[in-house]
């Protein structure tokens, strides 16, 4: 495969931090950022966030929620995923039964 030399100015410490990552997932820089030109070019899009990620007003309603149901002790618990599995169907099958 034929390629390219591309220069960038990027801050040193960005940098550094860039390869740390992607040494931890078993890359190197340029397979990163190849990646991240394909998916330019396959999306035509672009996304950076400024500010670290804040959770959505439907997010902290579920929360509070769940929260509220462990509390008054509105929840199920299950030792054995082939139980749990059981359950869900049970419910499955009432769920069809008042759809009639």
């Amino acid at each position: 495969m034929a390629t390219t030399i591309l220069n960038v100015k990027v801050d040193p410490r960005v940098k550094s931090r860039a390869k740390q990552v992607a040494s931890r997932l078993g890359l190197n820089l340029s397979v990163v950022i190849n990646g991240y030109l394909r998916e330019l070019i396959r999306t035509e899009t672009f996304t950076v966030s400024t500010r670290p990620e804040e959770p959505s007003e439907f997010l902290l309603a579920a929360l509070r929620e769940s929260e509220e149901d462990l509390r008054k002790g509105r929840t199920i618990g299950f030792d054995d995923p082939e139980e749990a599995l059981k359950f869900l169907d049970t419910l499955k099958s009432k769920k069809r039964r008042y759809a009639h």
